[in-house]
């Protein structure tokens, strides 16, 4: 069945353009690793006293600057000083002007966490007691929009990139040095190394306004720039373009001097040579990655950037080695059995470095079991093992074309032909001085044979050429004379001959059926890794399981001992567009008579939710009790109240919550909870 690469080609990049824009599009605005765990004033607090200074505390150490933290009075006057201080473990603090009035406050906070991804979010407290506000927090999350799209991009590209590269080497280099010399493989790989070079300059362009003012505008400033490298993020990316000059000069070797070497020796060493560096420069390729990431952050962290660097590696050997795979299988003239018998067993210890360094990094970023389906690092972690799962599935499909493969006697026959076609005439040749009678005989007989063949020829040929047209092959120019002006014709000829000899080795390859199978089933893998990638990339800029679960403990434990109030969360959904949300209902003291509540409505990513009506209901239904309804104030986006909520005795009371998103859209969702 023969075919051609560039509609494969087309379906895989439509699949990868496709993928790739839903799910950077659906991971928008993204989570990051660090996440605020307490403040002072607490959110939705009410002091007597305006405040000296507000303080945030992260879950990790966060990169601050002057202006990262804002806050704003009643009527949107910013009232802090602007100066950021460090007060004390991952806790910082910006002081505010004497004599503030009484009102709701907001503060808002933008910082990049030791991760390098973008944290922004905002809440409010209240001096004296709470008060409408003029301020209305953006719904943009830092890291989204089109500048956070862009980033996202390139982020996937340097990871694409940096595949084709160190893959597309390690398969020529391991396993077919032979194809140092085919061009299709050549530009493979260089093709990596540009795509990883020019993504790399794009998120360095990118990266003051992504973790800044995400506008387009700010992408060439060139004082954002000089910001940009002086962070952890800026070194590592820096790093990465010196690595890359190395690995400019490690390509111009590999296909350069490398084919040039006929003596074994000296090849062997330069094979030697170019293991060695090309392993330094893709480790520290890696390390780029994993030193600026995850990996720097959290726990065991002098464990995890290694593991990190080993995990990188090993999905490049293996994802990289098959699209060189796929390449060769579909423009190489030919590939040995032996080389593809090669990459299959790196493959496979390549999948099982995958496996164990994955299983490392998922308990380090998960940490319970709860976090695999309770959060968003978990649930794209499920669906990046089910893709890991079938593109196993299908390696082991390829690798039984491969061991058919290679015991198949077509190779040899088709190299026995070829030693056949070459060596008649030195056969009759030895004949002829052996036994001369003998030979005059059989030449006469040949001669009577080809001229039956000639007349056969002549009654078959308009035949022959229209099959040729048909299978896309051409009749090999006859040779003609050579004259004076006859150069260009004779370079004309020879392309002829070289485009005909190329069409031939084409239809034969394509006829092999055992090498269209395991071309199909290299495709379908091909097609699986586009798609991992994508939410590999996606995982990467989303905050892990543990770090959710442990920020939400922490806030509900700063709550609960600074005013021993009730914090509940209770997910909703109206249906509608843009209707999924949380409602925290806080209730103070959270005892028998009367309490103070407090209701945000947040949408998924953190952000105020500004909806039309939210309304609060109490039931014990152990004593028949309720539901007591209750209709809180709207006080700021996001923020309801209401006083003296009046709770006649202990017991389990379901909250119910009522939340109107539209006109039409609107659910009551309730949760259980301890009061008195």
């Amino acid at each position: 069945m023969s075919q051609t690469i560039a509609p494969r080609v087309r379906t895989l990049l439509l699949l990868l353009l496709a993928v790739t824009g839903a799910l950077l599009a659906g991971s928008a605005p993204v989570s990051a690793h660090a996440a605020l765990t307490a403040s002072d004033p607490q959110q939705g607090s009410v002091v007597k006293e305006a405040p000296a200074q507000v303080s945030l505390t992260f879950s990790e150490g966060v990169a601050m600057s002057d202006g990262s933290v804002r806050v704003l009075d009643p009527k949107g006057k910013r009232v802090d000083t602007g100066k950021t201080s460090e007060q004390g473990t991952n806790t910082y603090s910006v002081k505010l002007h004497s004599g503030l009035p009484d009102g709701t406050f907001t503060v808002t906070y933008q910082v990049v966490s030791a991760d390098s991804h973008p944290v922004s979010g905002a809440f409010t407290f209240s001096i004296g007691a709470p008060s409408t506000t003029s301020v209305s927090v953006s719904d943009q999350e830092a890291g989204g929009g089109v500048v956070g799209g862009l980033y996202g991009f390139a982020r996937y590209l340097s990871y694409a990139g940096f595949i084709l590269l160190v893959g597309g080497a390690a398969f020529v280099l391991a396993c077919w040095q032979r194809g140092t010399g085919e061009r299709s493989v050549q530009r493979l790989v260089v093709s990596g190394w540009l795509a990883l070079t020019g993504a790399t300059l794009a998120m360095l362009l990118l990266r003051g306004s992504y973790t800044g003012s995400g506008k387009v505008g700010d992408i060439f400033d060139l004082a954002l720039l000089s910001d940009v490298l002086q962070t952890k993020t800026g070194a590592a990316l820096v790093s990465r373009l010196l690595l890359l000059a190395a690995g400019a000069l490690f390509i111009a070797v590999l296909f350069g001097a490398y084919e040039k070497r006929e003596d074994d020796e000296e090849k062997g060493d330069l094979t030697f040579g170019l293991a060695i560096g090309g392993f330094v420069v893709a480790a520290g390729l890696a390390a780029t990655w994993a030193m600026a990431e995850h990996a720097s952050t959290g726990i065991q962290t002098g464990i995890s950037m290694p593991v990190d660097v080993l995990h990188l590696l090993a999905v490049a050997v293996w994802l990289g080695g098959l699209s060189t795979l796929l390449v060769a299988l579909y423009r190489a003239p030919s590939i040995e059995p032996a080389a593809v018998r090669r990459f299959s067993r790196i493959a496979f210890g390549s999948v099982a470095v995958l496996a164990a360094t994955g299983i490392y990094q998922s308990w380090r970023q998960l940490g319970s079991w709860s976090a695999f389906t309770g959060t968003s690092y978990g649930q794209l972690l499920l669906v990046k093992i089910g893709l890991v799962v079938v593109l196993v599935g299908i390696a082991w499909i390829s690798r039984r074309w491969t061991a058919r493969l290679s015991q198949a006697p077509a190779a040899k026959t088709v190299k026995a032909a070829k030693t056949s076609a070459a060596t008649p005439v030195k056969a009759t040749t030895k004949a002829s001085a052996k036994t001369p009678a003998k030979a005059s005989a059989k030449t006469s007989a040949a001669a009577s044979a080809k001229a039956s063949a000639t007349a056969a020829t002549s009654a078959t040929s308009e035949k022959s050429e229209d099959e040729d047209r048909e299978t896309g092959d051409e009749k090999e120019p006859a040779a003609t004379p050579a004259g004076g002006g006859d150069g260009k014709r004779a370079t004309q000829l020879a392309r002829q001959r070289a485009a005909v000899a190329t069409a031939r080795e084409k239809r034969v390859r394509d006829a092999d059926p055992l090498r269209s199978g395991l071309r199909r089933s290299v495709l379908a893998e091909a097609g699986v890794a586009v798609v991992l990638l994508a939410v590999t990339t996606v995982l990467t800029s989303t905050e892990p399981g543990r770090t959710v679960e442990e920020a939400e403990a922490a806030t509900a434990a700063s709550s609960q001992e600074a005013t021993g109030a009730l914090a509940v969360d209770i997910p909703f959904d109206t249906g509608g567009k843009d209707g999924k949300g949380l409602a925290r209902v806080e209730i103070d003291p959270a005892r028998v008579g009367g309490n103070d509540m407090h209701v945000y409505v947040q949408r998924p990513n953190g952000k105020a939710f500004d909806i039309p009506e939210v309304k609060v209901s109490f039931t014990l239904k152990a004593k028949d009790i309720g539901p007591l309804p209750v209709v809180p104030d709207r006080i700021a986006t996001g923020h309801w109240t209401a006083s003296g909520v009046q709770i006649p005795m202990a017991g389990n009371w379901a909250i119910a919550v009522t939340v109107r998103t539209s006109d039409i859209d609107q659910v009551t969702v309730d949760k259980n909870a301890q009061i008195g």
